[in-house]
Formats: structure tokens, sequence, C-alpha cells
């Protein structure tokens, strides 16, 4: 009886294939249960308390909606285009472009020349790297309400000025200086932040670098310059993108130290216009196309920010 050898090769294939086949199935649910337990409960929760919210205000937007006028409609581009050409809120544009610049720049200089200094062992240092580290963990409108009472007309700062023969200064009162101020303060908490995270950066040099360095003869300047400097990249990365997220989120120390003044709307941010505006005047169709631009602005700006930052680290 002849033997088809075609037929005898095929019948292993076609019993290796179904085998695969249910390993491959298996690997997939295997995955899928995985995926179940582990990521699906975090996409959940941020499905439903960031991509939702933002879904609805941007759809908020588009129409008129006041939740004491319950005939809302649906109003298109309206907003943005009344939005563009709103004095307020392009001043609080302008207001809130300063505060970032401070913001961003001030704490991460201060910040480097601390984490230098606090760089040594010893229980001194180690002391010093908590007290700078405090104002961060203290609450924002704790933070304002304190310093409101220092820089006030009457308070302790114009007082230890006057014992000098300084006239008084309007830290808060005077439209000129309030930004400045509320910019310092916000500076002043973030310093903790930055230095800690240059400090992680500076441990983590290797000696080695600075010896070789010392060796071929580079002062502490150049030992600075083309060691240190380049490999705290990636600290200045992280501390510049919260800077500027923190700097355009600004709000409670805006509402406890000025509420928006002095004057009109000389202190007062996207942020702190939106909440104004949605939740004292109750426009919240037209917020909501702020708070959709400030959310544009905010992510092109981080993204522009870290993408340059990070390009940096990678030619370092």
């Amino acid at each position: 009886m002849a033997i088809d050898v075609r037929t005898v090769r095929s019948q292993p294939v076609s019993r290796v294939r179904p085998a695969a086949g249910r390993s491959r199935s298996r690997r997939i649910r295997a995955a899928l249960a995985r995926f179940g337990v582990f990521g699906a409960p975090g996409l959940l929760v941020y499905g439903c308390f960031v991509l939702a919210p933002v879904g609805l205000s941007f759809w908020y937007s588009l129409t008129n909606y006041n939740p004491f006028n319950p005939r809302t409609r649906f109003v298109g581009l309206d907003n943005y285009r009344m939005l563009f050409g709103d004095d307020e809120f392009l001043t609080s544009l302008r207001v809130t472009s300063v505060l970032t610049v401070i913001l961003v720049i001030v704490p991460n200089l201060a910040g480097l020349g601390v984490a230098m200094l606090l760089n040594r062992k010893g229980w001194f240092y180690n002391t010093w790297r908590g007290v700078f580290f405090v104002p961060m963990v203290l609450s924002s409108v704790v933070v304002s309400i304190v310093w409101t009472r220092l820089l006030a007309d009457d308070g302790v700062v114009n007082q230890a000025l006057g014992w000098i023969g300084v006239n008084p200064v309007g830290w808060l009162s005077d439209p000129s200086l309030a930004l400045y101020s509320v910019a310092g303060i916000m500076a002043w908490q973030m310093l903790g932040f930055c230095v800690v995270v240059y400090l992680a950066g500076l441990q983590s040099v290797p000696a080695e670098l600075y010896e070789a360095a010392s060796i071929d003869g580079a002062a502490p300047f150049g030992r600075f310059r083309y060691v240190t400097w380049p490999l705290l990249a990636p600290a200045l990365t992280i501390n510049t993108v919260v800077l500027l997220i923190s700097a355009f989120k600004a709000y409670d120390h805006i509402q406890v130290i000025t509420n928006g003044g002095p004057g009109s709307g000389t202190t007062a941010t996207v942020a702190f216009l939106t909440l104004q505006t949605g939740f004292i005047a109750n426009h919240q169709g037209y917020a909501s196309a702020m708070a959709v631009v400030m959310l544009l602005i905010v992510a092109t700006a981080s993204a522009v920010v870290l993408r340059l930052l990070q390009r940096r680290e990678v030619d370092l």
C-alpha cells in the first residue's frame, strides 16, 4: 500500500498549530487578566476624575451654561471669540506669564545655590535641609496668611525698615509691587523642593569625576561647569517643569493675599480669573473656555520645555 508523503509531513503541523494557538490565547488571556487586576482600576480612576472632567469642561465651553439659568444653549466658539477680545483675560495672561518667569528662574537659581552649600555631611547640614523643606509641606493658605501679616503696611517687615530709617513700603497694597511680592512668597515656598531635587542630583555625581578634574587642573568653577552642571540636567528638567505648572495654576496665594488686587486684576492669574468667573459670576460656560485655553497653554509649554531640556540631557 502506497503512503502519501505529503500527508505524513502535514500531520505534525496539524497537531502543532492548535497547540501553539491555544498557548498564544492563554498568554493573551493571562495578560488581560493582569491588566484587569492592576491596570484597569487606575485607568478607571484616571478616566473618571481627569478625562471625563476635561471632556465635560470642553462641552461646557461650547455652551452658555449657567447653573442658575437652566436654559442652556449651544453657542459654538463664541466663548473663545469673546475670550481673546476680553481685556481682563488678556491681562490675566500677562500676569500669569510674569509670575511664571519669576517662579521658574528664582527658585531654580536659589535652590541650586543652597543645595551646593548644604551638600556636606554632618548634623548641622542635615538640620538646615529640613529647615529649607518645611515651607514646602505647609499649606499654601497658612503660608499666605503668615506672609500677609508680615508684609502688611504696619507689619513686621515695614516696622523693621522703620527702625533703620526706611519709609514703609506697600508690598501688597502698591499695584506695581504686589505681583512681585506674591511671586516672591511662592518662590520662597517652592525653594525647598528645588533644594531637595538638586541635592539628590549632587549626591549622585561620582567623586571620581571631581578627582579626575582636579588632577587635570580644573578650578572650582571649571569643575562645576564641566562636571556638576551637565550631570544636574535631569534635576533641572524636573524643577523647571514642576515650577512651570505650579505657576500657571496659581490660585491659593492670590486668593488669600491679594484677592486679585490691588486695583483691577493686577495679580489676577488665569486660574484665579477662571474660578472667579465660574463660581462667583456663575458664567461657567465662559469659565470653561478659559480653563480649556489654560490647559492647552500649560500642556504646550510643558511639552516644549520638557522636550528642550531632555534634548539637552542627551546632548550632554
